[in-house]
């Protein structure tokens, strides 16, 4: 398909109301980033409460509910600051930007298209996400406050928290709207619009990840749709499908009519663990794309990757229930959950291996993205180990609900999911926008995410062990978390240090955004079709239609008679 040159929109055509699926992934990557600066913000709070509890905060008065006494931070201020920030952070900007920046970005350019199967239908789903957002956050402006029963929203609790905790049902569900009309253009797209010779079997690892992400979504993110409607209705509308209190008509109760409160959390996790790899196979296939360009090697067991993918799809969809050991489950079908958990494991660990048979012997070239990669499989070899003690119901008994659970879930998602957006980033920030980020700068960043990272979150499992319960606003009142003080100052400033880190991502983005060094079309000396372009790709990606002729990651040039290689560029300087 040609590039359609001569092609000229105006401004806002160009710039907002765009359907070129690269305007809409700059424009989800934006939004997004904004939306993770708020809730590290919020982190800061939460982590000033816990190193410090107890003391006076003097400029938090105006933010509080009315009543705080003298500037300390209430339970009630508390609880919505761990809601906030655990729904911003989830809905709002890792999975934004993992699947809606990545996906719109990268899918079209990796598979030789020139556009989304459905433009239009692209930039609904991107014009839904700021109303979701405000819908979200105007809970704060509202009486009671913002939604204050955690992002799992379970009920009762999440039923009688006011407009605060309506506003964020209703932002969820449009969020998950855009999150499916996405799905529909990701799939149709990579089904119907590859390039002539792009086999499923030639795909690259990235595209493979998202294909099998959007399913996932597709599959889902209806699920939860639908609950959240019927805990919409249990608000506003005296309904009772989780409300264990029967319906009450002219004074009598009606027998048999009260709801099942276990029955969101089924299919709340029913989506919710699902969405787990929603957050993290996206970031597999940006690590297995990375790997083999800096170890300069092909990647090692493509086939058993994209089978272990496809694994990881299926049996995440059946091992929702062990996040309710704790809930009176029969041993017998806790059992059969605890076993589908353990078996979930294997794909993962196929995965991991065969990062390292890549890695093995190879010439190994530590930009920033590879070392950003590598953190992504280490940190993620954590929080996956962590995980199977969790999927043992005896042990999960002892520490669901601690900070054990705190623990593993930031080492799967921000040690995995945001180590993988920041390799993601800055290895295809030069395709993006043309020029290339400053590699001092982005290996600071990362020494320093890496380090302070760590300095945060591995203490929260000597936390969980301690019996430190999750969500708990002041320790200090429970005798067996005595010496834990010292420990929580420790790990609220190396979170302080871990924000002020990320001021280094944010002058690098924007500085290299308009100054940075001009990147070549091949940069990094990848081999995937994108490289293939120019940087950034004009409209409609390529001048003609390219054809592969090979297995994965050798792709022939657009107009040229032999196959592609990338041009030998010498590799960027450090600074």
């Amino acid at each position: 398909m040609s590039g359609a040159a001569g092609h000229h929109p105006g401004f806002i055509r160009t710039y907002i109301f765009s359907t070129d699926h690269k305007t809409i992934g700059i424009q989800f990557l934006f939004t997004s980033l904004v939306m993770l600066l708020v809730g590290g913000l919020l982190a800061m709070l939460i982590r000033w409460q816990l190193g410090w509890p107890g003391q006076p905060l003097p400029w938090m008065e105006k933010l509080a509910p009315d009543g705080m006494p003298g500037g300390v931070m209430v339970p009630e201020y508390y609880n919505m600051l761990f809601t906030m920030h655990g729904s911003i952070m989830i809905f709002f900007a890792i999975i934004p930007l993992l699947v809606g920046v990545f996906g719109n970005y990268l899918i079209p350019l990796k598979i030789g298209a020139a556009d989304m199967a459905f433009p239009r239908l692209n930039m609904i789903s991107y014009w839904l996400m700021p109303p979701a957002i405000a819908t979200v956050c105007a809970g704060f402006f509202v009486q009671g406050g913002a939604a204050a029963s955690g992002w799992t929203a379970y009920a009762p609790l999440s039923t009688t928290l006011g407009p605060g905790q309506v506003c964020w049902i209703v932002g969820v569900i449009i969020l998950g709207t855009s999150s499916i009309l996405g799905s529909v253009n990701y799939v149709t797209t990579v089904i119907n619009l590859r390039a002539p010779g792009m086999s499923f079997f030639r795909l690259p690892l990235s595209i493979w990840a998202l294909f099998i992400t959007a399913i996932i979504v597709l599959l889902a993110t209806p699920v939860l749709a639908s609950a959240l409607i019927l805990l919409l209705m249990d608000s506003t509308a005296a309904t009772h499908f989780f409300l264990p209190a029967g319906l009450i008509i002219d004074g009598v109760a009606q027998p048999h009519s009260g709801g099942q409160v276990l029955l969101w959390q089924h299919l709340f996790w029913f989506y919710s663990h699902p969405a787990v790899y929603i957050m993290i196979l996206p970031a597999m296939g940006i690590a297995s794309e990375i790997l083999p360009v800096f170890a300069r090697k092909p990647l090692f067991g493509y086939h058993s990757m994209v089978y272990a993918i496809a694994a990881i799809a299926v049996l995440g969809f059946l091992v929702w229930a062990h996040h309710m050991f704790t809930s009176g489950m029969n041993p017998t079908l806790g059992t059969s959950f605890m076993a589908s958990t353990m078996v979930i494991a294997v794909p993962s660990a196929i995965k991991t291996f065969n990062w390292l048979g890549t890695l093995w012997r190879g010439s190994i070239r530590l930009t920033t993205p590879m070392l950003h990669a590598l953190a992504f499989v280490s940190m993620f070899v954590i929080g996956g180990l962590t995980g199977l003690f969790l999927a043992a119901s005896p042990v999960d008994l002892y520490v669901h609900d601690t900070y054990f659970i705190v623990g593993h879930l930031h080492y799967v998602l921000f040690g995995g999911s945001l180590f993988g957006i920041f390799a993601g980033v800055t290895f295809w920030f030069p395709k993006m926008f043309g020029r290339m980020l400053d590699e001092l700068l982005g290996k600071i960043h990362f020494i320093l995410t890496f380090i302070f990272f760590n300095a945060v979150m591995f203490p929260m499992f000597n936390l969980g062990i301690a019996g430190m319960p999750r969500r708990i606003y002041d320790y200090t009142g429970y005798a067996h978390l005595a010496h834990v003080g010292g420990l929580n100052r420790m790990m609220s400033v190396s979170a302080f240090c871990l924000g002020l880190a990320q001021l280094l991502f944010i002058v690098n983005f924007f500085w290299s955004l308009w100054r940075g060094r001009r990147a070549g079309n091949n940069p990094w000396e990848a081999n995937t079709l994108e490289w293939a372009t120019s940087s950034p790709p004009p409209h409609g990606n390529f001048v003609t239609t390219p054809t592969v002729y090979h297995g994965p990651y050798e792709y022939s040039r657009p107009g040229a008679s032999q196959d592609w290689q990338p041009q030998h560029q010498p590799a960027p300087a450090a600074h």
